[in-house]
Order: C-alpha cells, then sequence, then structure tokens
C-alpha cells in the first residue's frame, strides 16, 4: 500500500507544478494589464479566484477585442 503511495506522488506532484506555473504565469500578465489598464474589479478577481488560468486568459482575450476596437476607431 504504501509504495502504491509513492507512485502515485510521483506523476501527481509534476502535475501539480505544471498547472500551478500555468496558472501563474497567466495571473502575473493579467494583474499586470488590470493594473495598467486601472481595471481594479479585474484585478481583484483574479488575485482572489483560482481558476487555473480560464479567468486571466478571459481577461486578456476581451482586452484584446478592447484594444483593437479603440485602435480601428482612432
Amino acid at each position: 500500500m504504501e509504495h502504491h503511495c509513492y507512485s502515485m506522488l510521483a506523476w501527481l506532484l509534476p502535475i501539480i507544478i505544471i498547472i500551478g506555473t500555468w496558472d501563474a504565469v497567466w495571473k502575473i500578465i493579467a494583474m499586470w494589464k488590470a493594473g495598467r489598464n486601472n481595471h481594479l474589479a479585474w484585478f481583484i478577481c483574479i488575485a482572489i479566484f483560482n481558476t487555473i488560468g480560464i479567468l486571466p486568459i478571459i481577461y486578456l482575450l476581451i482586452q484584446r477585442k478592447n484594444s483593437s476596437t479603440q485602435s480601428e476607431k482612432l
């Protein structure tokens, strides 16, 4: 039984590290952009909720659309 726990940990730990790194990278990028754009609500939500990178990616996609439509108006 003890051997089974070690083998499970051997493949689970790298997955946790990969997911944690994925989430951290997207969170940092999105929080940086939200801070630069003075979007306090987005900044707080991204900081609080752990969504495995989903919420930061949604924010970045929305901002990309908003940025492109604003630049087209100019």
